[in-house]
């Protein structure tokens, strides 16, 4: 059956002018419509709104000043930018639109916005949200290569770069930068890298970090690009704290110091000597992902990811084995599956798994020092009453010198807390 709603292309990246570039030559037509969200303005009340049309043979700009209440991300998606793809797509002679994303607004943040959040004006009188009238054909990352993986292995902030959209906007280039290509379906090199070896590195890294997904140059035809999203392609989806964390059969061995270091111990996870672990993921590492049992968080799902020298630890809700059988029904059927492969008779779906993409930090040093954290032979028959007594740093209410901080686009947290270390 053919989806009627209009196709929406997502252009991602931390480079505007590269941003805008592919989306240019996504204009290829008369029936696609390009836009632009310009928030550098936002903490003014003020975005600028960019769209690109080719008329006549000719690729026309027009841009507006659109005031907003509140100079905010939210204020700028449901006032604005959402309710402008409804209208496009309800408009005969758009037949595909192009969103070229400001840095600040990251895409799996947006794509969760198109699929959930009801529009303020129903003129029909039955609530709609934009994802009624468009569906993401593609995302697509534009990386330069020549400091991309400097950037995202970094500490450097948004407002380093002059990229936040507010004052407040603490979040790194490194968080934002690698969350954008982590979701896309397609990558646009801008340029070449700074040298070959450099260049080695980077694909070696995105062949870990987005396995399979397709990669072209920026002079070869975006459209090409477009055409090898393959089936299988993400398109918008959002992802979840039990999502697989080796998805996409990525290689598994070293190339150019680059690597892929799986954590899976047995047992739960001592919270003050995981907490003084945690420094070997903040230096010469890409990313970590994963899963936490903490001893003294028996019951409660930890989330921990890390981008460059950025890292947060966040709560995900409860284990299955706390559930009753009734709350079993709202669970993923992929999350039970997993689940029931992994079941213990006594601690149940309880698990730590992480995945940590090295550059510089080796695998073993890594190990090593996540695997103190593990609790001893004593410690584990002490059992769950014991461990509710080890004093935790990553207690909602604790003091020390992690941050509290809003929790990441993409896996909704509670109580996180984030650290940067250099």
């Amino acid at each position: 059956m053919t989806d009627p709603r209009t196709p929406l292309v997502l252009v991602t990246g931390l480079h505007r002018q590269l941003g805008a570039q592919v989306c240019r030559a996504l204009v290829d037509g008369p029936g696609t419509v390009a836009v632009h969200h310009d928030v550098s303005r936002l903490s003014e009340g003020v975005v600028v709104r960019t769209q690109l049309q080719l008329r006549d043979g000719v690729v026309t700009e027009e841009s507006a000043a659109v005031e907003l209440a509140h100079g905010c991300l939210s204020c700028t998606l449901r006032l604005d930018l959402l309710p402008l793809l409804r209208t496009l797509a309800r408009r005969d002679d758009v037949t595909r639109v192009v969103l070229h994303l400001d840095p600040a607004l990251e895409p799996e943040h947006l794509c969760w916005a198109v699929a959930d959040l009801v529009l303020d004006d129903e003129p029909s009188g039955v609530p709609e949200t934009a994802a009624d009238w468009v569906r993401i054909e593609a995302v697509l990352a534009v990386v330069e290569p020549a400091g991309w993986l400097e950037d995202v292995t970094g500490g450097d902030d948004l407002a380093d770069r002059g990229l936040a959209a507010t004052p407040d906007d603490d979040r790194t280039l490194a968080q934002v930068g690698l969350a954008q290509v982590a979701f896309a379906d397609a990558v646009v090199m801008a340029g070449p890298p700074a040298d070959a070896w450099e260049g080695v590195r980077l694909d070696a890294v995105l062949d870990r970090l987005v396995p399979g997904v397709p990669r072209a140059d920026l002079r070869l035809p975006v459209q090409r690009l477009l055409s090898a999203v393959g089936p299988d392609a993400r398109r918008g989806r959002v992802s979840s704290a039990h999502d697989p964390l080796l998805a996409g059969q990525p290689p598994l061995g070293a190339d150019a110091g680059v690597e892929l270091v799986r954590f899976a111990p047995d047992r739960p996870l001592h919270p003050g000597r995981l907490h003084d672990a945690l420094d070997v993921l903040l230096d010469g590492v890409v990313c970590t992902r994963g899963r936490l049992w903490l001893a003294s968080q028996h019951d409660r799902v930890l989330w921990l990811e890390s981008a460059g020298q950025g890292l947060r630890v966040g709560d995900v809700g409860p284990w299955l084995a706390t559930l009753g059988d009734d709350a079993w029904a709202d669970v993923d059927p992929l999350r039970r599956v997993a689940a029931a492969l992994r079941w213990d008779p006594v601690h149940g779906d309880r698990h730590t798994e992480l995945v940590v993409l090295t550059v510089r930090q080796s695998a073993l040093a890594i190990t090593a020092a996540l695997h103190a954290a593990v609790l001893t032979e004593a410690e584990w028959a002490a059992g769950p009453e014991a461990w509710n007594r080890y004093p935790d740093p990553f207690d909602t209410f604790h003091e020390d010198p992690c941050e509290a901080s809003v929790p990441a686009d993409g896996a909704a947290t509670q109580g996180t807390h984030r650290e940067e270390r250099s």
